[in-house]
């Protein structure tokens, strides 16, 4: 082989083994991990490539930015930031994480909410959790025609939400959430329940409305089911429910100690002393511990009850109204020894 031929080979070969080190190099610094930690990052809509960058320079959460900043531009994920909820785990790779916000591979996340009253309240905790604020949820929530979209009167509409955590996308629209409530009202009205609910001779949403009132009547989960028994035995006399905690709601005062005349006297149709049947919806957002007490409730000829005068938060049941009046006699006096009007 001639010197001329030979140095080209030679020349050649470094060429190969410099481009196969090159390629390995670059291989590295596609895989090699930049999270050195777990952490999660929210980017709202309309977050942009630089802003995304810098989150992710913030508190260390990746170790190469200007790595990552290479990456994502040649992979392109720098020309449209997804918005979303992600989750970085130890171990990522520029290319991995590039990947990610490129298709939008956003992680869920678990909400939870209960022991709420009012619509307010429910917007607020959602704003409080989710990408949309808290004023767009209020605004689903008061929507006439999407509650009807899903056959609930707007007095109706707060009993589909079933109070439970949820797993969802940090950026579900409002109404893509309630959407999600809806299916999930019709997962918790299962077989049994729908059994259950023909033995109570009402409907889902007035089993929604008497729970609603069993929760402001007591916190004792045990006690739920006699209770329950209590009001569908009135129901089923033509008796009105007269409870407390509708004319708190009527008055618009949750806060009430003591239920006094000029209170029952309040013309609402939600005050069940003067209007005989269920109120027109819940007073609050039924628990699922009282949605199943009154599909369970108990069998038995009580008509009435009271608190309790030892305050323990249980309640005293009475058959007929002269041993009930007795109850209320007693825990009326335990109030006035504390001085509570």
């Amino acid at each position: 082989m001639r010197p001329t031929a030979k140095r080209l080979l030679w020349t050649a070969g470094i060429l190969l083994l410099l481009a196969a080190a090159a390629g390995t190099t670059g291989y590295l610094l596609l895989t090699r991990s930049i999270t050195p930690r777990n952490s999660i990052v929210f980017l709202p809509e309309g977050t942009t490539f630089p802003a995304l960058c810098d989150t992710l320079a913030a508190e260390g959460r990746i170790a190469r930015p200007g790595r990552f900043r290479t990456v994502a531009r040649a992979m392109g994920a720098d020309r449209h930031v997804r918005p979303g909820r992600y989750e970085l785990r130890t171990g990522m790779s520029a290319r991995r994480l590039a990947s990610m916000f490129r298709s939008g591979n956003q992680s869920p996340l678990r909400i939870s909410f209960n022991n709420i009253r009012t619509m307010p309240q429910l917007a607020a905790a959602l704003g409080r959790q989710l990408c949309a604020d808290s004023a767009a949820f209020a605004a689903m929530l008061h929507d006439d025609s999407l509650a009807a979209g899903y056959g609930f009167r707007p007095a109706e509409f707060i009993g589909m939400f079933v109070p439970d955590t949820y797993e969802v996308y940090w950026t579900v629209s409002p109404e893509g959430f309630a959407e999600r409530m809806h299916r999930e009202y019709n997962r918790f009205w299962n077989d049994d329940r729908r059994e259950r609910l023909r033995r109570t001779g009402l409907t889902e949403k007035e089993v929604a409305t008497l729970a609603s009132i069993l929760d402001e009547e007591t916190n004792r989960t045990d006690e739920m089911p006699v209770m329950a028994g209590v009001y569908i035995n009135r129901l089923r006399r033509g008796m009105p429910l007269q409870a407390d905690p509708t004319v708190k709601y009527a008055v618009g005062d949750f806060t009430l100690k003591r239920i006094l005349n000029k209170h029952l006297q309040v013309d609402s149709p939600y005050n069940t002393y003067r209007h005989a049947g269920l109120p027109p919806g819940p007073i609050r957002m039924p628990s699922v511990a009282a949605l199943d007490a009154v599909l369970g409730y108990a069998e038995h000829d009580y008509l009435y009850f009271c608190a309790r005068a030892d305050f323990s938060g249980y309640h005293a049941f009475a058959r007929t109204l002269a041993e009930h009046n007795r109850n209320a006699r007693s825990y009326t006096s335990a109030l006035d020894r504390l001085g509570i009007r």
